[in-house]
Order: C-alpha cells, then structure tokens, then sequence
C-alpha cells in the first residue's frame, strides 16, 4: 500500500473518492483566510517587522535552507533577525519553547534544532506563531522575524510573505488535501509579495514576479562530529546507504546517484522519529543522511556515517527587491 502522497502527484481513482473532502478544504480555508482579512478574528502585529516563508503544498519545497540564507542576509544587511516556527513533529508539554543549538529534535522539532545550529540567532517554537514572537522579543534584542512556514497562520500580521514552491513537483494534481497536496489554491499566490521556485521557474505562474533558487550541497559532515568533513566524491563508485525522513527524498537520492555513488535508498516519513535500529545496515556500511535527519540521529551513530547539508544561491535581484520592499512596509508602518 502506497503512501497517500503517492497519489498526489500520479493519476489514480483514488483522487476522485478524496474530492468531495478536498472541495471541503478549499472552502474552509478559504473563509478562515476572509475572516482573518475581514477582523472577525484577531490578528495580532508585532512592533517590529515580520517575513513569512511558506508555502501552500505540503511536503518538501526548501523553505528550511531558504530561511538559513534569508537570516544570514538580513544580518549582513544591519538587521538582528530571530526565527519563528511552529516546531512540528516536537513533543514538548508546554509552548512557546525556546530553541538552542543543542536543543532535544524529540521536543522542539528537528527543523528548529537545524535552524538554530545554522542561523546563530534567538528562536522560539510554538503551535500559536504570536505567542512564539513574543518570547524572542523578550530581551533578545532582535528588530526583525523570520518565521517558518506559517503562510496559512494568519493571526500574525506579516509585512512581506515569501512563497517557495518545488519546481519539479511543482502543484501535483492541483487538488487540495487531501486529494491532492494543497493547503490553499494557486490562486493564493497572487497576494504574496515574492515566489521563490526550487530549481527552474519555468511557466509557472502568470503576472507575477519569481524568483529561481538554486541548492548548493556542502561538503559531507560526520554526524557525531562536526568538524570531521570529507568531499562527496570519496564515496564515488562506492555503494552507500542513504537514509532521508524529509518530504522530498527523491531530490536527495537523485543528488547522491549524480555524484556517482551507488545508493540503496531509505526513504522514512517526513519528520521520522529515528531510532539505532533505523540505521543498522551492518557496522561497516557507509550512511549519508540529510542534515534535519542528523539532528535526531547524533547519539547513535558510527564515524562512517555523515550528512549532506545544503544552502541556497538566488539573484542578487532578489535581496534588493526584498529589502526595498522591507523598507517601504517600514515606512507604511511607522
């Protein structure tokens, strides 16, 4: 039995039994967004600035690598950026919690322990994103937020909303969940103020500015150790286990096979709560993983096991509009 995303980007009767309930979706989503607009509920603005990175499909488009880039470059533009998310996949009893680098994945979600060890900023997780901000505006000093993934929370006010969309799964079947993988129609990407396409952009969307992004893999980092890095192409010919509990593991394995290694693939569910017994393909067999799985995988691994991570490259015609942008909402907002 095939996962149900499976179906979202492949022909299959199946879909049409989901319509009825996709119809539902679209529908409620829709008038949660106009009650939003319309003050009927409460939407909260914070006294600094705030950029939403999103999307509106489930599933991995590269919004984790996107924010990692977008704090690093508001920081060379003067800015003192925190990071906001909702901190899926962690277990925690109370929220909102704050996020270190050495955070536990199991309570706080492995996207958050993976930004905080890349962004070197203050960072907070919680379901409700307000309550979120508010605890990194607590004596942190931060002027601007960057929040992950929250396109459809909309009880934050944003000054500029920035939508990623995979460029090779691009909207599936064009449903919404849970025939298809969307969170709102495409339509909705008309009132965002950026889209960023994973790969080629191509005829995508129509009257709207996009922008393509490119992901730069590194060079391997063992798991259990940092500071132990090795080039990809030692492992050229070599046969080698790679491991992904991401939304997208295709576009991993594909990167890994391009390199030239032979890869026995494992694919897990997105945010897989990985255990010892996952990775036990022998003890000298060679493991690379992705970096949001190596956060959750550092107590139980071997020296021969690593992690690929990954940054993003787009135009420096994207960083100028951005913060144009950013400074006229400023002016708008006094």
């Amino acid at each position: 039995m095939r996962r149900l995303d499976y179906y979202w980007y492949h022909k299959h009767p199946l879909v049409m039994l989901l319509l009825p309930l996709s119809w539902l979706f679209c529908m409620v989503s829709m008038l949660r967004r106009k009650a939003y607009q319309s003050q009927l509920l409460k939407v909260t603005r914070l006294p600094v600035p705030v950029i939403i990175v999103g999307n509106i499909s489930v599933g991995g488009t590269g919004k984790t690598p996107l924010v990692v880039w977008l704090v690093d470059f508001l920081k060379q533009a003067g800015y003192k950026p925190a990071i906001i998310s909702r901190g899926y996949g962690g277990g925690a009893q109370q929220w909102p919690q704050r996020v270190l680098p050495g955070s536990d994945a199991a309570s706080v979600g492995d996207e958050a322990v993976l930004l905080a060890r890349r962004c070197d900023c203050p960072m907070a997780v919680a379901p409700n994103r307000v309550a979120a901000a508010r605890m990194v505006l607590e004596n942190n000093g931060c002027d601007i937020i960057v929040c992950d993934d929250g396109l459809q929370h909309y009880a934050l006010a944003r000054d500029i909303e920035i939508a990623v969309i995979d460029g090779v799964r691009r909207f599936g079947n064009g449903y919404c969940l849970p025939a298809g993988p969307l969170r709102e129609r495409p339509g909705r990407l008309d009132g965002v103020d950026f889209v960023v396409v994973n790969g080629e952009a191509g005829e995508i969307i129509n009257n709207h500015a996009y922008f393509s992004m490119r992901l730069h893999p590194g060079a391997l980092r063992q798991v259990s150790d940092d500071d132990k890095r090795c080039d990809i192409s030692v492992f050229h010919g070599q046969v080698v286990h790679a491991v992904a509990g991401i939304g997208h593991p295709a576009r991993f394995f594909q990167h890994l096979k391009e390199s030239g290694i032979k890869v026995i693939e494992h694919a897990f569910p997105d945010h897989h709560p990985f255990t010892a017994q996952d990775l036990q393909f022998g003890e000298n067999a060679s493991v690379i993983m992705t970096e949001k799985d190596a956060v959750k995988c550092r107590g139980f691994t071997r020296e021969n096991h690593w992690y690929l991570p990954v940054d993003v490259q787009l135009t420096p015609e994207f960083g100028e509009r951005l913060l144009k942008q950013l400074k006229m909402r400023e002016a708008a907002n006094g």
